[in-house]
């Protein structure tokens, strides 16, 4: 089972066990217009909770993603190399950007769940 959290900023973190999969919501990807170029941090690069971890592109504007959580990265969504524009067309499944290990899961409790995200846009 997945859980899927959402921060002020517009991320999203879904739980799979102790590791993270984090994106943009479908807000944010629409508010960015059409990515050309998405980036995250180094495998095993750590990151704080609110740091950035990661950088997309779009024909309007470059836009940090920050760590919901902090963790460990361990991985990086490849497909988007060749196709960024699947954060746009699918930014809560096929378009996630990065993983984390965890590092501290009582971080979850400071974020949205699906509800209270809707509520604030």
């Amino acid at each position: 089972m997945s859980t899927t959290y959402y921060t002020q900023s517009h991320e999203w973190v879904r739980l799979e066990g102790d590791t993270a999969t984090v994106g943009i919501t479908g807000h944010a990807s629409e508010e960015l217009g059409e990515l050309v170029f998405v980036e995250a941090k180094d495998e095993g690069t750590e990151v704080e909770q609110g740091e950035p971890a990661a950088v997309v592109e779009s024909v309007k504007a470059a836009s940090d993603i920050y760590a919901p959580i902090s963790g460990s990265i361990v991985g990086f969504n490849e497909k988007l190399v060749d196709e960024p524009t699947l954060v746009g067309s699918d930014p809560e499944g096929e378009g996630w950007i990065f993983k984390l290990k965890i590092k501290d899961s009582a971080q979850l409790e400071g974020l949205m769940d699906a509800e209270a995200y809707k509520a604030s846009l």
